[in-house]
């Protein structure tokens, strides 16, 4: 078993634990089996906790834990429901594992997602995107956040991607966006 290469989302929350200072407030913008949520809820003050499948939410409600708050709601209506500055937001693109593979992550509404998120980050702050390119709405997902990535400030963020060199093409990738 592979310590550092394993698994991406275990990569995700090592880079969250260890480079984010002030851990305040925190967002799951796909809450899926809860894992992410889980892992913010141990960190953070306070988790929004965001999935459009009722089921997700309804199973992670009976948790019942005090500094999460589960939305049941797409995560590109950030604003409806969040109206402070926030220090990571967390993506696991893809469909809910063990669920509907029909019922996926949709580009136009992430890009819309990543965006206002963007904004929502305090300084310091990061955000973190597990990509899963290993079907087809996956593979324009990749392309079009890759190519919004590439266009943001190199002066206002940094932004760097984790992929397997070894692996197939489907294999996730992880995108990490640092606000300065």
């Amino acid at each position: 078993m592979f310590k550092y290469v394993g698994n991406i989302s275990d990569l995700s929350h090592y880079i969250i634990d260890k480079f984010i200072i002030e851990k305040k407030v925190a967002i799951d913008a796909t809450l899926g089996n809860g894992y992410d949520t889980d892992f913010l809820a141990d960190k953070f003050e306070k988790v929004y906790s965001f999935d459009i499948q009722k089921e997700a939410c309804e199973k992670y409600l009976l948790k019942n834990l005090i500094n999460v708050k589960i939305i049941n709601a797409s995560h590109h209506f950030f604003e409806k429901y969040i109206k402070e500055k926030v220090d990571c937001i967390m993506y696991n693109l893809g469909f809910l594992p063990g669920g509907d593979k029909n019922v996926t992550t949709m580009h136009d509404t992430t890009l819309m997602s990543i965006k206002k998120g963007l904004e929502l980050l305090n300084n310091g702050g990061i955000m973190t995107i597990c990509i899963y390119r290993g079907h087809n709405e996956g593979k324009i997902e990749e392309t079009c956040i890759l190519e919004y990535l590439k266009s943001l400030d190199k002066n206002k963020f940094g932004v760097m991607l984790h992929s397997y060199l070894n692996r197939d093409e489907s294999a996730p990738i992880l995108a990490v966006v640092e606000k300065k």
